[in-house]
C-alpha cells in the first residue's frame, strides 16, 4: 500500500519520490509541485502508525490541489469578479505574475473579459498609469473599405466587445471620461506602430488575426513597468488565405521564454450557456472532416 500511495502522488505531481532510511527524497522539475508533494508526506508521516488508505492520499492531494487553484477575486469599485473554473484561475494567476499572458482558446472562455476586468483592476489600484486596448483591422466576413468613416470608425464595431466590458466595470460616464482624456485607448492595431507604452496595461483582442510581423511590431511595443495580455481564437482566423497567423506563431515561438505565460482553453471551460461549448465542438469536428 505504501507503494500505491507514492505511486498517486508521483502521478498526480509529475515528481520523483525516493523513500530513504530516516528520510524521502522528492525529486522534480517544478518545484511548486515539489513543495505540495512534501507538504502531503508531512501529514501522511503523522498518520503512519495506522495504515493509510489510498483515499486518505487523494483527500490530502484535493485538499492541496484546491489551494493551490485559491485566487483573490478580481476587486473592482464597482464589483467583484470570481474565476469560474480552475483554467480561469490559473489565467489570472499568470496575469499577476507574468509580464505577458497569452490566452487562446474558443469564444465564451472569458480571456477578453477577465483580462479587461484585471486592467481596470491594476488602473483602479495605481499599478498602471492607462489601460491601452487593441484590435487588429481585419475584414471578418465583411468588406471594411465598404463601411463609412476612418479607420477607427470602421473598426469600432469589432472594438464593441471591449467597450461593452469597460461600461460594465467601470460605468458608462467614468469609461467615457477616461476614454476621452485618453487613460484609455480603444484603437486598431495599426495605431501601435512607432510607440512604446511605459506603466500601462495593455490587451490585444483577436490577436489570431495579426500577420507575423504586425504581432512582432506588437510585442515589441511593451514598456517598462507595463502588464500585456493576448487573446485569441485559432478557429475564428479572418486572414487571407495563404497568410499565417501571428498568434499561432507567436504560441509556438515563445513558448519557452521566462516571464512569458501561454494559457491554452478548450470548449470545456465555456462559460457562457451549456450549448455553446456543444455547438463549438461540432464546428471543430467538422473542421478537422473537412482536413482530411
Amino acid at each position: 500500500m505504501l507503494h500505491r500511495n507514492i505511486q498517486v502522488l508521483e502521478n498526480f505531481f509529475h515528481v520523483i519520490i525516493k523513500p530513504g532510511q530516516d528520510e524521502i527524497n522528492v525529486f522534480g522539475q517544478c518545484s511548486k509541485n515539489v513543495q505540495h508533494t512534501k507538504k502531503i508526506l508531512t501529514k501522511l508521516h503523522s498518520l503512519a502508525k495506522h495504515p493509510i488508505s489510498e483515499q486518505t492520499v487523494l483527500s490530502l492531494i484535493q485538499y492541496e490541489e484546491h489551494k493551490i487553484n485559491m485566487t483573490k477575486p478580481i476587486q473592482l469599485s464597482r464589483k467583484t469578479i470570481l474565476p469560474r473554473n480552475t483554467k480561469q484561475t490559473e489565467y489570472l494567476r499568470g496575469i499577476d505574475t507574468h509580464a505577458l499572458t497569452f490566452a487562446v482558446g474558443p469564444a465564451g472562455t472569458g480571456k477578453t473579459y477577465l483580462a479587461v476586468a484585471k486592467a481596470i483592476e491594476y488602473f483602479e489600484k495605481g499599478e498602471v498609469q492607462r489601460l491601452v486596448f487593441v484590435r487588429p483591422a481585419v475584414e471578418a466576413g465583411e468588406k471594411l473599405g465598404f463601411l463609412p468613416g476612418d479607420l477607427v470608425e470602421k473598426v469600432l464595431p469589432y472594438l464593441r466587445p471591449i467597450y461593452d466590458a469597460l461600461y460594465e466595470m467601470l460605468g458608462f460616464k467614468e469609461a467615457q471620461k477616461l476614454i476621452q482624456s485618453d487613460v484609455i485607448e480603444v484603437l486598431p492595431l495599426a495605431f501601435m506602430r512607432g510607440r512604446t507604452l511605459n506603466e500601462a496595461f495593455i490587451i490585444l483582442d483577436e490577436a489570431q488575426n495579426t500577420t507575423i510581423m504586425q504581432m512582432k511590431m506588437f510585442l515589441t511595443r511593451i514598456g517598462f513597468g507595463s502588464k500585456t495580455v493576448v487573446t485569441g481564437d485559432m478557429t475564428q482566423v479572418d486572414l487571407p488565405k495563404g497568410t499565417d497567423s501571428g498568434l499561432a506563431h507567436a504560441v509556438k515561438l515563445l513558448t519557452s521564454v521566462e516571464d512569458i505565460d501561454i494559457h491554452l482553453f478548450t470548449s470545456r471551460e465555456v462559460v457562457r450557456h451549456p450549448l455553446v461549448s456543444k455547438i463549438i465542438d461540432c464546428y471543430d469536428e467538422a473542421t478537422r472532416d473537412n482536413k482530411k
